[in-house]
This record gives structure tokens, C-alpha cells and sequence, in this order.
């Protein structure tokens, strides 16, 4: 199935990265991402964006333990709230492909990313379960109107570059994970509701995006009006979705019950209740500040291979040892595991000949979306039956999904 999936030599081959430059320090590559020469200043604008999309999407996801207890929401009812965040993203699919059909990823992004913020306002004023699952789903619409620009801009970088930093932009999305995970430890250790929390991430957003919007990239592979507002996806497409589509299962529920599982399993203080998902961040941002460098030395079937493991491993080893520190360490292995999965899948899909860069992409997370779809719903429904490490275990055993789809012929 590998071999359908077109994941081997030609990505190797149009990385056009040097195996040699693998095992530099982590700041030597945020540096280089950072520098402002004019030629890197598109390669900073969309790096800056990837970091507004993972800051709005985190500081949600820093929330949900403490609006679960405004709002008094058991597990069982919380999964299914969840579900209108997916749900959301998979309708707002039709809608991404007529906008890629009528405006440029450069015109789309920055529409996109100020409705995403807005929307996460919203969540913070949402008095009872049916009005936060309204809003939830509209922040959902949004989110993948701002997924699908900002890889399309992604691969126009890497078009201009030659090579690949899929992955170095995406430790950005990851970056600000991490950085809203802390910012929402700290909201919660002063007891800041989580409407200001919210608002203020607004201020942040509208600042980042006046200074950089001008620098993004027309897209060089544009789509017909006449493309059909439904993308479905072909086998090569389908294929790296399915890949996707496992990880975000996995993504997903480290977004959404992290917090929830150092809560209610693990029973951490409520200042460290973010903890785990801080762990996964880390990881996650740092890995994929090296995912380009691993592929062009170790190729990008071992790399898939290896995350499905890494996955699998800290899952399990949070499943079987539910304490803080063994925890710690299991979701450090799960945000390892994750980062470089989807990056490549997106990245891969951007490169296919004879399609366009924003449907092919808005083809891949049609079916990659399906995860967030399936994942934390999945999780509250069988811990309101059994108990949230059995949600882990299963989820646990379908990253193994990554391993058998990327295996050789």
C-alpha cells in the first residue's frame, strides 16, 4: 500500500536537505527560521501564522478543564460537545473548496484567522452545553478555513526554498501549543476567567497578523471555479489521509483529555492539571523543529514508522502506569510520536503534479479531519462506560494504523 501512497523517493528528493546538518541545537534552528533577510520574510510571515493558528486552537484546549466544570459536564457529555469541533471542520470542507476555487490562499488566510479568533471568543461566553457546542462548531468551520491557506502558503515556501520545512513551520503550530498551555496554567492560577483569557488572545492575533500579512505568497497552483465543492479525495490522496487521520485521532485526544486524564486519573493539583498536555506540546514543537532533517537522512517511511511506535509506547506506558512523572514521560513519547505525521502527509499532498496545492490539501483533511471527528468523542463515550485508560489503550492500539499503512511492499 506504501507504494500507492507515492511516500518514498521522491520526497527524499525534493527535501534537498543536507543528512549533515542533522543534530544541530534546537536554537540554531529557530534562529535560522527567524532570520528577516527579505528572501526569509514570507518564510517568517506564514512561520508567524502557523503560530496564531496552534495559539487559538491551545488556549482552547488549556480551557476545556475548566469550563467543563463552569458548565458541569460530565465526560459522556463533554465528548459529544466536543464532536461539533470536527464535525464542523469536516461541513466547512465544501466551503474551503469554493473559496480555493474564488480567492488565493494569500486572500483566504488572513479572513480566516480573524473569524478563528472570534469564534474562540465566543467559547468563553457560553452559558450551557448547546450554546458551547454551537460555538464549538463554528471555531471548527474556521479552523480548517485557516488549516487549508496556511499549508497551501507552506508549500509556496518550500516551492521558493526547494526544499522541505513542512515540518519546521508546523513546530511553529506546536510551538504555540506550548506556549498557550503555559499562558492558560497561568490564567488558571489567578483565576481569570476564560472570556478575558480568550480576549486576549485576540490582541495578540490582530497585532501578528497587521505586521506580516503583506509578506505571504500567491499561490502558483490555483484551482478552477469549476472544481467540484466536494474533493474527494483519489487513491494517493486517500492514502495519506487515512495516515492523517490516525494521527489527529491521536492528536486529539491529547488536545482535548489531557488535561482531563491529569485530573481525574492521574488527580493532579489544579495548577498542574495542564501538565501533561505542556509535556506533549514540548515535544511536539521540538521534534518537529528536526522532522525535515530526519526524512532527508533516514527517509520518510522509517520516520512514519517510527512515530507510530512513539506513539503506541507513551500511550500505553500512561495506561499502565498512571502516575505523574511515568505520565510525563508517556506523553512526552505521544507529542514525539505526533509531530512529524501530519506535516509530512500535507507537505506530500502539496507536491503531487496535475492538482491544486489548496484542494489537494483540502482533499487530504477531508479524510484526516475524520480523527479529530472519531478521536475525543470516542474517548468520553467509553470512559462514561468504562474509564478513561481504557480510552487510552484503544486509542493506543490505532496508532499501530501508521505502522501497517506505511509498511514495504
Amino acid at each position: 500500500m506504501a507504494g500507492d501512497f507515492a511516500l518514498r523517493c521522491r520526497f527524499d528528493e525534493a527535501s534537498g536537505s543536507d543528512p549533515r546538518q542533522a543534530g544541530r541545537p534546537l536554537y540554531t534552528e529557530v534562529k535560522e527560521l527567524f532570520k528577516m533577510p527579505m528572501t526569509n520574510r514570507s518564510r517568517w510571515a506564514v512561520g508567524s501564522l502557523f503560530f496564531l493558528h496552534g495559539l487559538c486552537f491551545s488556549s482552547w484546549g488549556a480551557r476545556i478543564p475548566a469550563i467543563q466544570q463552569q458548565l458541569n459536564l460530565s465526560e459522556t457529555l463533554l465528548g459529544t460537545v466536543l464532536f461539533a469541533v470536527p464535525m464542523g471542520s469536516i461541513l466547512s470542507l465544501p466551503l474551503a473548496a469554493w473559496l480555493s476555487s474564488h480567492l488565493s490562499s494569500r486572500q483566504m488566510l488572513p479572513l480566516a484567522l480573524i473569524l478563528y479568533v472570534s469564534f474562540l471568543v465566543t467559547l468563553g461566553l457560553a452559558s450551557t452545553p448547546g450554546q458551547l457546542a454551537f460555538f464549538l462548531g463554528f471555531f471548527g468551520v474556521a479552523s480548517n478555513l485557516v488549516n487549508v491557506a496556511v499549508n497551501t502558503q507552506a508549500v509556496e515556501v518550500e516551492k521558493l526554498y526547494k526544499k522541505s520545512v513542512m515540518a519546521s513551520l508546523h513546530g511553529l503550530w506546536s510551538l504555540a501549543g506550548f506556549v498557550g498551555a503555559g499562558l492558560g496554567v497561568g490564567m488558571m492560577a489567578f483565576q481569570i476567567r476564560p472570556f478575558w483569557h480568550f480576549s486576549f488572545i485576540v490582541l495578540i492575533v490582530l497585532a501578528v497578523l497587521f505586521f506580516n500579512f503583506k509578506f505571504l505568497l500567491p499561490d502558483t497552483s490555483v484551482s478552477s471555479s469549476k472544481t467540484s465543492l466536494f474533493p474527494w479525495p483519489d487513491r494517493t490522496l486517500l492514502g495519506l489521509g487515512l495516515i492523517a487521520c490516525l494521527s489527529m485521532i491521536c492528536e486529539g485526544t491529547m488536545f482535548d483529555w489531557s488535561g482531563v486524564y491529569f485530573k481525574k486519573i492521574i488527580e493532579a493539583p489544579p495548577s498542574f492539571v495542564a501538565a501533561g498536555y505542556t509535556a506533549f506540546m514540548s515535544t511536539m514543537a521540538g521534534t518537529r523543529f528536526y522532522a525535515d532533517r530526519f526524512v532527508a537522512r533516514f527517509g520518510i517511511q522509517k520516520v512514519l514508522r517510527t512515530c507510530s511506535l512513539l506513539i503506541f509506547l507513551g500511550l500505553m506506558i500512561s495506561v499502565l502506569l498512571p502516575y505523574f512523572w511515568p505520565c510525563i514521560l508517556g506523553f512526552l513519547l505521544v507529542g514525539a510520536g505526533t509531530s512529524a505525521v501530519v506535516p509530512l502527509v500535507y507537505s506530500e499532498a502539496g507536491k503531487l503534479k496535475g492538482r491544486s496545492t489548496s484542494l489537494a490539501i483540502s482533499s487530504v483533511s477531508t479524510v484526516g479531519f475524520l480523527g479529530f471527528l472519531v478521536g475525543p468523542p470516542l474517548i468520553g463515550w467509553v470512559a462514561g462506560a468504562t474509564n478513561l485508560r481504557v480510552s487510552f489503550a484503544i486509542i493506543a492500539g490505532l496508532s499501530l494504523g501508521i505502522l501497517f499503512l506505511t509498511r514495504k511492499d
